[in-house]
């Protein structure tokens, strides 16, 4: 790491465990905890991933089946195997699940 003035502090509160993982782990990297916070800190990439488009989008696909299975079961037309749709939506439903876990 180069040598710079450091004249700025930042303060974080922690738990004991968490105070103790970070420790241990600069010491296997042979780091001063503060080039080991700086260097995770400042080369790790955090992807952020905005899902409301995708979340209304699909508000919209789920308004869209309720509509065609009213019109249904009130006879307005005969059946139709809805079957492979929630299918796919179940496995988009699923997708957006998972990446929202990721952040």
């Amino acid at each position: 790491m180069e040598n710079r003035n450091r004249n700025q502090t930042l303060s974080i509160r922690l738990t004991q465990a968490e105070k103790s993982a970070i420790c241990k782990k600069s010491k296997k990297a042979h780091l001063t905890l503060t080039e080991y916070i700086l260097k995770s800190s400042l080369h790790t990439e955090i992807k952020v991933i905005d899902l409301q488009p995708l979340l209304v989008e699909l508000k919209r696909i789920g308004n869209n089946l309720n509509q065609i299975t009213r019109k249904i079961n009130s006879g307005a037309f005969n059946s139709y195997n809805f079957s492979e749709m929630i299918a796919m939506q179940r496995k988009i439903y699923d997708t957006i699940i998972k990446l929202s876990e990721k952040k």
